[in-house]
Order: structure tokens, then C-alpha cells, then sequence
């Protein structure tokens, strides 16, 4: 070891303090990296398992195939594993007393499908052949039919169909909700054949069933060695490998095997970050892109900041080197040696803390995840090779980057100058030239603050920048929040409510208030719909229909375009909430004579030819005018006029029960009187009655609902989607609010830390002026207008460049969404009130650290 490096050692023992402000910074900077990185990963560990356990595991989906092409997809060799399955058919459930779930629904799976798939056994065991079956414990505890382990049913197994009113006959799917017609069934089950089942066990609800299936689901056997020629089955691939080149490879093997139906498991492949959504994938890079940026900026900032103050200090050590014969590269290469010792000590155990501060936030959040979410997987601390090698390198590079400009300062400084301390401050009269305005306005206290300020620029500037570096941070990453969870809510299929509750007869109030106040309901809406019909002037028609419109003019019909008007008629109370949640006149939509409504003239929907989540406005109109209402009478083929309803709010808010239709289309809600009034005077027009629910238990609300044993209702349970989106938006919310509160510690964190540091440097500059008759009151003052300048430079510099990087992730997130920019205005005013109360708490701690100072003691101080 040379003599420069031992020189440097022996300068970081001596200056223990500033040793070790250093090495926390860069700690700080290396968990932030490593924290991150490992969050990111263990999120979408989260997901993934979180999907196999509920969906299964699968990444293609080849359907409707026979047994050579089945031979040809075993013999791919990029197949892992292989489950096939069937959906053998519906058969009636005898003696059930579930009038929504008159069916069992039989599916098979080989022995594969039973370790892939999320099938808890409760009891007994897994079919190991053909004609044995495992049944739902939902028979039992819904259906009211009891079988035990060792029963042999005979079921006849067949089809669903229904004659729709043209005269033809289509099968129903299983995913179809029972077909009702005034609370009778109007579907038919096609049998096809008798066969006997074994119960062999018992399970848990499959996850996959929709609540509002027709048929429990019951678990059969297949044999892949006697499926016959003509045998059609499905067939879902686990790849070896997972890469962007599935897409292409599965396509490839589809026709070369002559498969007409392929599908990828995109739910599952998306957190593995392989998508072939070309917007999707441009999403997914360019906001990596830029929060690593970012990352990378705040981490650069810190630890510059570190040494540079570092460098600043050892300005007369660094000129004694020159003195005696030290080169430029010498004494580069001593910063950069530096760096080095740093970096050793504190990359270790900043990686270390990262993983350890992340395995501590998870603990904690694991009960919201599996509590409040639903979850039943956990957050656990995912590291790979790969990550520690990313987050070493960004650490080494950001290390590097750091130490670089201070390195090459260090080079420079001459014997001369570091005793002179010329490079730190300047004396000329032009530098430190302040306006007469200054003093005239806020007093002499201002003026020898903003002259201190220029006297060091260096330090100044280091300050600004830490506070710049903090704002675009904070800006950037709640900007980042906001715009993540709108555009979660756009791809979302608007379900905001848990169960449906359809009355196809009269109503019945006595059952409303019975099923309203079921104890896990917490919140019911009772609405009534009409679907009526309003010709919109082209002009006002949406911007994606005037395309349409432009090209092909057959849409219009004396210049207008025919709208779907869904009326939904609220009751008063309901109505009056809505009203003020929207900030419309309640009193208006109230008073029935007045024929008042909320239109809903902002909808999210996915537009299928840019692949793009949009939100648009499905009408330009305002407030104050009218849409003209009329139906068509099919008998005479006349249409008649309605109504003149009067548009009292425009909003983008959905009631509950309210999900977007789409282009062409409105939601519009009224008084339920209102709409009654029009079925009234229009005796064809009959309208729909429902009650919505949201339930802190669904499936134990349905059951409650289902044992009143009402024939007039139908029941639509969607809280799985409705639970997969919430644990979507708030497992999101999660993960970037605790990313906010990682940057602002951090931020702060940086700012105490060069702010106190600079005021500790200054000390032989108060002494200097307490000791030409500055008061106590005259140097608070001073100090308090520091803060001020301080402040206001850093968001002068700080609110314009947070805009350019919000504006870029707004452009990264318009690959796969389209909605307008707009400035987060509470965050913002959050900032410049957190940015004045951030630097005056520093000073005032950096302060109290100088006041009890000896002045003599202080003005012979060469170092800190």
C-alpha cells in the first residue's frame, strides 16, 4: 500500500464523525437499492404463487384436441408437464334444495391435474380411475344432499341448452348463469348418457367455480391411455422454460399440429414479466426505466453528497499532499481509494440491512395481506443471484459515480489554494452582489444570509440538490401511486358490488329488509333499470364514434346517433348520497316533477385495436341540458316519445350496481319514481328490479339468502372477481405507499445529513459573526432566512423537472392506457409545506448542535 492510500486511512480514523456519516449514507443508498430490487421480486413471487393457488398452474392452453395431437404436444420438448382435462358434462342433482344450483358439473382431470390445480381435499381421497368422483362439501352444506365416502351415484350426463326466442337451440357453457324467465327456468339438460360413480372423498369449493354457477363441481378421473380417437379433450402445458419466445413457439406448434384453439395463461405469464402485449411489454421497460432512474439519481445524490463534504474537509490534508510532491493522480486516486473502503464496509451490510428492513416490513404487512386481502399466500423474502449482482453493481456504479466528480476537485486543488481556502468560498464583490431589495424588505439578517449563501456556492448547491433530488423523488413516486391504481381501476371490469340479487315478479320489500339486514351485509343498494333510447347530435357523440361516423354515415340518421339510455331509479336516500358524492343538486333530482338526472359521461373501457385501457367521454354535453327519451314499439315499429329528462351533474362515479356499457351507450340515474312513472304511461316498457350487496362474507350471505328458499330471485355472487381486484388495488397501494415512505426517510434522512453537516463546517463563520456583535435574535434570524432561500430555490428547480419526470411516466403508462395528464395538486402543496418544515427542523437541529460553541474555541478551529 502506498503512502497516499495509508495517508487516507489514517484521515478516516482521525475524522471518525465524518467516517461514518459517510458510510451510513451509502448504507442508506445500498439498502434502498437492494430493498427495492427484493420488493419488486418478492411482489411478483407473491402473485405468482398467489395464481397457481387459485387458478392452478399452467402457461398454455391447447382446447378441444385429439389423441395425435395430444402425442404431438407430449413430445414438445419444452413441455415439463401435461394436464389434461374434460368437462364431461351437467347432471341433475337429485333431492338438491338449491334452486340457483340444480346441477352437478362433472370435470375430469388425469393425475397431473390433480398437483397442478388447486384441489383441496377435505376428505377421503383423489379419484384414481374413471368412475370415481370427488364431490364439493357445498352439496351438503348448501344443496341439502347428503352422500357419504363409498356412496355409487348414477348421474346422466349431458348438456345445457336453451331455445332462444328466434327458434334456435345453443348449448350453455358452464361459466353461463342459470336461464330464468319470470323466476321459471327456461333451459333444458340434453342427456347423453348414464353412467355410475364411486364417491371416493370430499373438497373444498374449487376456486375456479364461479358463485353463480348452475352446478357444483364434482371431480372425475381421466386416463390419458384410453382416450379413444374421437375422444376431444384439453390439454394444459407447464413450460420448462419461461420467455418471451412461448408466444411464438406454442403458435408454431399449434399449426404445425393442425390445433384451432390456443390460449396463454396471461394472468400468471404477465409476473413473470412475459407478455406478447407489445404496449403492455413498452409499459413494463419504460417504467423500469424510469423508476430506476430515479433510484439510481436519489442514491448518486446522497452519497455525492457524502463526499464531496468529505472532500471539502480534506481540502488542507489534500493540499499538504501537493506541498510535498503529490500528483494529480495521486490524489484522485485517494478519493476514488476512498470510495473503495467505504464501499467494501458498506455495501455488505447495506445489503444486509435492505434485506433485513424488508423482512421486518413483511412480517407486518403479511396480516393485512392475508386479513384484509384474503390472500392465502405470504410475502416472503425472495433473493436471486441475479438481484445481488444488480443491486452490487448499481451500488459499485453509483459509488463510482459519486466519488468521481469529487475525485477529479480533489486533483486539482493546489498547495495555495487549500491553505488560502480559495475553492470554498468567494470574496469578490460581484459573487456575493445581493439585491438592495433584499435588506429593504426582510432586514440586514436577510441580506448576510443570502451573502453566505453565495460566498458558498459549493455548499449551497449540494443543499438545493438534495432538497431537488427529495422532491422529484417523493413527486415522482406518489405521481407513480395515483396513476398505478387509476389505470388498475381501467382494466378492471367495474364490478364494485359482491352479490346481485335479481327479483324476476313483484316486488317483495318484507324480503328486501330481511336479506338488507343479514349481519355480514354491510352496504345495499335497491335499483331499478329501464332501457329506453336518445338520439345524440353528432357532435356531441364520442370522439371514438365520430370516427365511425366519418366513414360510414348509414350509423347516423338525420344527423344524429341512436344511444342505449340505462335508467337506474335510485330511492331517496340512495339518490341523495350519490348526489352528494358527485356534488349535484339533490333538491332537483328529488322533485319528481322535474324530471332531473346524473349522467355518467366518463367510462373506462379496453380498446380492442390499440390494445389500450381508454378512458373517454361517451358524450360531450353540459350540465343543463336535455336528452330526449323514446322507445320503439316492435308491434306497430313506431317509435314513441318518453320523456324530456334535464341533465342535473355530469361525473365519471359509479353508484353501486352501476358498471360502464360502453360506447354508444349511457348510465343515467334518476329518482325511482321517475322511472315508475314511465312504466306507468308506457305499459310495454317494464322495468328490472335489483338489490345490491356488498358482504364481509358473500358465500355465507349467499347461503343465508339461498335457505329463505325464494323462487322469485336469482342470485349473482361475483366476489371472486370482485376480491381479485381489491387484492389487486391494495396490494398495489401497499407496495408503492411503502415505497413512499422508503424514499421520504430516505430523503430527509439526506437532507439532515448535508444540511447539518454544512452548518458544522460553518462554525468558525458564526463565531466570526457573534463575535463582531451579532445578537442571538439577529442570528436566528439569519438562519430562518436561509431556510426560506434554501426552500424556495429547491422548488423552483424541484416542481419543474418532478413535472417532466411525472410527464414521462404518465407517456410510459399510455402503452397500455389512455387517459389524460393531469398535476397530483395535494401532493404537490404536501411538498412545498414538507420541504419548509423539513430544511427549518434541520436547521434548528443543525443550529442547537453550534449555539453552545466557545467563540474563541470555534474561530481557531481548523476541522470538525
Amino acid at each position: 500500500m502506498n503512502i497516499v492510500n495509508k495517508l487516507t486511512i489514517r484521515h478516516l480514523k482521525q475524522n471518525k464523525r465524518r467516517t461514518l456519516v459517510t458510510i451510513i449514507g451509502v448504507i442508506i443508498s445500498v439498502s434502498m437499492i437492494m430493498a427495492v430490487s427484493t420488493l419488486g421480486i418478492s411482489f411478483l413471487d407473491l402473485l405468482k404463487r398467489q395464481t397457481v393457488a387459485t387458478e392452478g398452474e399452467w402457461h398454455v392452453l391447447y382446447q378441444n384436441i385429439n389423441k395425435e395431437q395430444l402425442e404431438v404436444i407430449q413430445s414438445d420438448s419444452d413441455t415439463e408437464a401435461l394436464v389434461i382435462s374434460r368437462d364431461k358434462g351437467f347432471a341433475n342433482l337429485e333431492g338438491g334444495q338449491n334452486e340457483n344450483k340444480p346441477y352437478l358439473f362433472i370435470k375430469e382431470y388425469n393425475t397431473e391435474g390433480f398437483k397442478r390445480f388447486p384441489i383441496e381435499l377435505s376428505k377421503g381421497r383423489l379419484p384414481k380411475a374413471e368412475n370415481e368422483i370427488l364431490l364439493s362439501e357445498d352439496i351438503a352444506t348448501i344443496g341439502k344432499v347428503n352422500y357419504e365416502v363409498g356412496d355409487t351415484i348414477t348421474l346422466n350426463v349431458g348438456h345445457r341448452s336453451l331455445k332462444t326466442s328466434q327458434g334456435t337451440v345453443v348449448e350453455l357453457s358452464p361459466y353461463d348463469p342459470l336461464e330464468r324467465d319470470n323466476g321459471k327456468v327456461i333451459e333444458k339438460l340434453e342427456a347423453i348418457e348414464a353412467s355410475n360413480f364411486k364417491v371416493v372423498g370430499f373438497m373444498k369449493r374449487p376456486t375456479w367455480e364461479p358463485a353463480w354457477s348452475p352446478g357444483y363441481t364434482v371431480i372425475s378421473y381421466i386416463d390419458e391411455k384410453i382416450i379413444g380417437a374421437n375422444d376431444y379433450i384439453n390439454a394444459s402445458v407447464v413450460l420448462k422454460e419461461i420467455d418471451r419466445s412461448l408466444y411464438d413457439h406454442a403458435e408454431n406448434l399449434a399449426s404445425a399440429a393442425n390445433i384451432d384453439s390456443l390460449f396463454f395463461n396471461n394472468g400468471l405469464l404477465r409476473y413473470y414479466g412475459i407478455t406478447n402485449n407489445d404496449g403492455l411489454r413498452s409499459l413494463l421497460f419504460s417504467l423500469s426505466a424510469v423508476i430506476m432512474g430515479v433510484i439510481i439519481i436519489g442514491s448518486v445524490a446522497l452519497i455525492y453528497n457524502a463526499f464531496a463534504i468529505s472532500v471539502a474537509e480534506r481540502s488542507r490534508h489534500l493540499g499538504m499532499l501537493s506541498s510535498v510532491g503529490a500528483t494529480k493522480r495521486q490524489k484522485r486516486n485517494s478519493v476514488f481509494f476512498e470510495g473503495a473502503i467505504i464501499g467494501l464496509i458498506s455495501i455488505p451490510i447495506g445489503i444486509v440491512c435492505g434485506l433485513a428492513g424488508i423482512g421486518i416490513t413483511f412480517y407486518f404487512i403479511n396480516s393485512i395481506i392475508q386479513g384484509a386481502l384474503g390472500m392465502t399466500e405470504k410475502l416472503t423474502v425472495s433473493v436471486t443471484p441475479l438481484s445481488l449482482v444488480v443491486a452490487c453493481a448499481v451500488s459499485i456504479l453509483t459509488i463510482f459515480i459519486s466519488t468521481y466528480l469529487p475525485a477529479r476537485k480533489a486533483s486539482k486543488i493546489t498547495a495555495i489554494d487549500a491553505i488560502r481556502q480559495t475553492t470554498e468560498i468567494k470574496l469578490t464583490g460581484k459573487a456575493v452582489k445581493t439585491s438592495k431589495v433584499v435588506r429593504k424588505l426582510f432586514g440586514i439578517e436577510a441580506e448576510i444570509g443570502l451573502k453566505n449563501l453565495k460566498r458558498n456556492k459549493r455548499r449551497y448547491r449540494v443543499t438545493v440538490f438534495s432538497l431537488v433530488i427529495s422532491i422529484v423523488l417523493f413527486l415522482a413516486v406518489s405521481f407513480f401511486t395515483a396513476n398505478l391504481k387509476k389505470s388498475l381501476e381501467l382494466s378492471q371490469d367495474g364490478v364494485n358490488f359482491d352479490i346481485q340479487v335479481t327479483f324476476h315478479e313483484d316486488i317483495d320489500h318484507q324480503l328486501i329488509n330481511k336479506i338488507s339486514s343479514i349481519n355480514d351485509v354491510s352496504e345495499t343498494v335497491f335499483s331499478k333499470e329501464l332501457t329506453l333510447v336518445s338520439w345524440i347530435e353528432e357532435s356531441s357523440i364520442a370522439d371514438q364514434l365520430k370516427e365511425n361516423t366519418e366513414n360510414n354515415h348509414s350509423f347516423l340518421e338525420d344527423g344524429k346517433y341512436p344511444y342505449n339510455i340505462r335508467l337506474h331509479g335510485l330511492d331517496e336516500e340512495s339518490l341523495k348520497a350519490y348526489a352528494k358524492e358527485v356534488g349535484a343538486d339533490s333538491k332537483q333530482l328529488l322533485d319528481p316533477n322535474q324530471s332531473a338526472a346524473i349522467v355518467i359521461d366518463t367510462i373506462p373501457f379496453e380498446d380492442l385495436e390499440t390494445e389500450k385501457y381508454v378512458e373517454t367521454k361517451v358524450i360531450h354535453t353540459e350540465v343543463g341540458k336535455s336528452l330526449e327519451l323514446s322507445y320503439t314499439d316492435y308491434e306497430t315499429d313506431e317509435e314513441k316519445h318518453v320523456d324530456k329528462l334535464e341533465i342535473a351533474a355530469l361525473t365519471d362515479k359509479f353508484p353501486m350496481g352501476v358498471m360502464p356499457m360502453g360506447l354508444g351507450a349511457l348510465d343515467v340515474i334518476v329518482l325511482d319514481s321517475v322511472l315508475e312513472q314511465y312504466v306507468k304511461e308506457n305499459t310495454i316498457l317494464s322495468a328490472q328490479s335489483f338489490l345490491y350487496l356488498k358482504s364481509a362474507d358473500p358465500m355465507g350471505t349467499q347461503r343465508e339468502i339461498e335457505e329463505m328458499k325464494q323462487s322469485n330471485v336469482s342470485l349473482y355472487n361475483v366476489y371472486q372477481v370482485r376480491q381479485q381486484e381489491e387484492q389487486m388495488i391494495l396490494l398495489m397501494s401497499v407496495f408503492t405507499y411503502g415505497f413512499i415512505v422508503l424514499i421520504t426517510l430516505i430523503s430527509i434522512a439526506n437532507i439532515f445529513n448535508t444540511i447539518s453537516t454544512s452548518i458544522s463546517l460553518r462554525k468558525r463563520e458564526f463565531a466570526m459573526l457573534k463575535s463582531v456583535g451579532m445578537t442571538s435574535k439577529g442570528f436566528n434570524k439569519m438562519m430562518n432566512y436561509e431556510s426560506i432561500f434554501y426552500g424556495l430555490k429547491s422548488l423552483l428547480y424541484g416542481l419543474p423537472v418532478s413535472v417532466l419526470v411525472m410527464y414521462l411516466i404518465h407517456r410510459s403508462l399510455m402503452n397500455s392506457f389512455n387517459y389524460g395528464f393531469s398535476l397530483p395538486w395535494l401532493s404537490i402543496l404536501y411538498v412545498i409545506v414538507a420541504v419548509f418544515i423539513i430544511v427549518g427542523s434541520s436547521m434548528l437541529y443543525s443550529i442547537s448542535k453550534v449555539k453552545k460553541e466557545n467563540i474563541i474555541d470555534a474561530l481557531k478551529q481548523e476541522s470538525i
